[in-house]
């Protein structure tokens, strides 16, 4: 098996694990798969989800900053959400619930990551200016989940619906991506008025 998903903060993890028992966080949640699921449901597959910044021409070096991690809720052998966790004061605490193309996705994209011969770890890395989610394959299968940069060789995954231009689904080595997203985030040029 290729992917060597890391495990998530315990706390965080609980505090999904409290969510799914509590009858309010599911009824209020926006996700009517969730509601209508039948049997136990149970959070699997977390993922750190990281935040692409200063990824345009006048931000300087792109990093990421971790802001959640994110677990399939699965019921009767399949997924039927997810759920999102954010950092607290004093750790991690359950955020949401919630449904939607990437969850699918998502699925599509690991299955695709376990089919490769190389080993990776799986991230998610979103750039928010773009509606743009990706599944990150980090090199390093050991690296602290958390923190780091995408490497030049580490692999980015678009996850549909990608922006337009950007096939979903078509694994893009970061350091050719970067240079595309790059050119898509930076401001439009001033134009000049007629004298």
């Amino acid at each position: 098996m290729p992917l060597h998903v890391p495990p998530a903060p315990a706390p965080a993890l609980r505090s999904v694990v409290t969510a799914l028992g509590s009858p309010t966080a599911v009824r209020e949640a926006r996700t009517p798969s969730l509601k209508s699921a039948q049997g136990p449901l149970s959070p699997e597959l977390p993922l750190p989800v990281h935040v692409l910044e200063q990824a345009t021409h006048r931000g300087g070096t792109p990093r990421t900053r971790l802001t959640g991690w994110r677990f399939q809720i699965r019921g009767a052998g399949r997924t039927v959400a997810a759920a999102e966790t954010a950092p607290t004061a004093d750790g991690w605490g359950f955020s949401h619930f919630f449904e939607g193309p990437y969850l699918g996705s998502t699925e599509r994209a690991l299955r695709q990551a376990e089919a490769l011969t190389t080993p990776y770890q799986p991230r998610l890395l979103s750039v928010p200016e773009l509606y743009m989610l990706t599944l990150w394959l980090h090199g390093d299968i050991a690296a602290d989940a958390g923190s780091g940069l995408p490497a030049p060789g580490d692999l980015l995954v678009p996850l549909a619906p990608a922006p337009p231009g950007i096939a979903a689904h078509r694994p893009h080595r970061f350091a050719e991506l970067l240079p595309v997203l790059t050119l898509r985030l930076a401001p439009p040029p001033l134009l000049k008025t007629p004298a």
